[in-house]
């Protein structure tokens, strides 16, 4: 084609060639150089130090189940035995109030309802995915999948939250079943929309299309909130969930804690392991979102996010273990909070990340990054709370039930 001449307002016509060429990689294997995997070796060092955290905290587990606790509960019944209890000590003292349903009993089955839902869409994602259901060539088939398995997990959300709220002994389980079916899902959808507003004020084509936001609206209304209701009515239904041992009418005087033992302190501490477990697989996954690339190794993510499971499991039931001791019987919203505070430390490390790794100048895309982070923070605290909470009542229930008590 002959050279043009630019001039201002006339057109200019681009051409270009393409040249086929057969390739011996079979149509499956077309992925394959995107998803091969150059740093497996820094996966592995993830999962290795993952797990010495695990045996860690394995140990402090067995060591507290088998000694202590062992030896506490022979001790106690063989003082029942013998008539010999003049003046009960430790954990056992609190058995009375450990029952006893907190403050704000209704938000804390609510949270837990959301969590469960939550972790059910995570582990079920995460299974499909490892079987290779979730191909990187369908674009936002894993975010598809993610909503959808969402919406169906609103089953198991209303009904862990209704079994929960009838053991509390709570008459009022519609107010209840609303709350889970909105609560969470409302307040991640408002900074959804709000951000996504801004994309639209930005003219955007990242913003997502105003049908798409109908439909989201409409899984949500139309399938999820009927299934918490179906769920919270079945588990409802359920006789109530006994407890090991009588609630005495007084509520006992909880003694001064020792500073180590404050509430704030120990909810703190309880997050950093978790975090710890975790961190080197999160900047994998940050890059991935926020640097365009593909992050496809589900094989080592679910076995980080098996590593995190009993991490918060064990972190958890350790630090109830010693607040019984000391006498404090709060462990409701404090177990649920000490597993929850690592998404304080996700958010954290994602603002660092920010400074550090990213190069955003523009304030609507620094907005847009703290929004989704704060979102992606809010269902970590949900799931790992719940991991945490559903440990400690497994903790609480077994150990007061092993106790002879008059």
């Amino acid at each position: 084609m002959p050279p043009q001449v630019v001039e201002e307002g006339e057109k200019i016509i681009f051409t270009y060639d393409v040249n086929f060429k057969e390739s011996q990689i079979r149509w499956a294997s077309r992925w394959d150089v995107y998803l091969s995997m150059s740093d497996a070796q820094i996966h592995w060092f993830s999962i290795v130090n993952s797990l010495m955290i695990v045996l860690f905290l394995s140990g402090m587990v067995a060591m507290i189940m088998m000694r202590t606790l062992y030896r506490d509960i022979a001790q106690y019944n063989e003082l029942e035995t013998q008539e010999e209890a003049q003046e009960e000590t430790g954990w056992k003292l609190v058995h009375g109030d450990v029952f006893r349903p907190p403050m704000h009993a209704g938000l804390l089955c609510v949270y837990v309802g959301s969590g469960v839902q939550f972790f059910g869409m995570a582990l079920t994602t995460m299974v499909f995915a490892l079987l290779g259901f979730l191909s990187p060539s369908n674009r936002g088939g894993l975010m598809t999948a993610m909503l959808l398995l969402w919406v169906l997990m609103g089953l198991f959300a209303g009904y862990s939250s209704a079994r929960l709220y009838k053991m509390f002994k709570g008459a009022e389980w519609k107010k209840i079943t609303v709350k889970t079916a909105f609560m969470f899902p409302g307040a991640v959808f408002v900074v959804f929309f709000l951000l996504n507003a801004l994309i639209w004020g930005e003219k955007s084509s990242g913003a997502v299309p105003f049908g798409t936001m109908f439909a989201l609206v409409f899984l949500w209304f139309g399938i999820s909130v009927p299934l918490v209701f179906v769920g919270s009515y079945i588990g409802f239904k359920k006789p109530a969930i006994e407890d090991p041992v009588r609630t005495n009418k007084i509520p006992r005087q909880v003694p001064e804690q020792a500073w180590y033992m404050q509430p704030i302190f120990c909810i703190l501490i309880g997050g950093i392991l978790p975090f710890g477990a975790v961190f080197i697989e999160l900047f994998f996954i940050l890059t991935s979102i926020w640097l365009n690339q593909f992050y496809y190794i589900f094989g080592f993510l679910f076995m980080v996010f098996l590593i995190l499971i009993i991490t918060c499991a064990e972190i958890t039931i350790v630090l109830c273990y010693f607040q019984l001791c000391s006498e404090d019987y709060h462990w409701w919203w404090r177990s649920y909070l000490t597993a929850g505070s690592s998404a304080l430390y996700l958010f954290l490390y994602a603002a660092f990340y920010y400074f550090t790794k990213l190069e955003i100048t523009k304030f609507v895309s620094g907005l847009l990054y703290f929004g989704y982070m704060l979102i992606i923070s809010y269902g970590f605290f949900v799931l790992t709370g719940t991991i945490g909470f559903y440990a400690c009542f497994w903790f609480v229930r077994k150990i007061y039930a092993s106790v002879k008590i008059d």
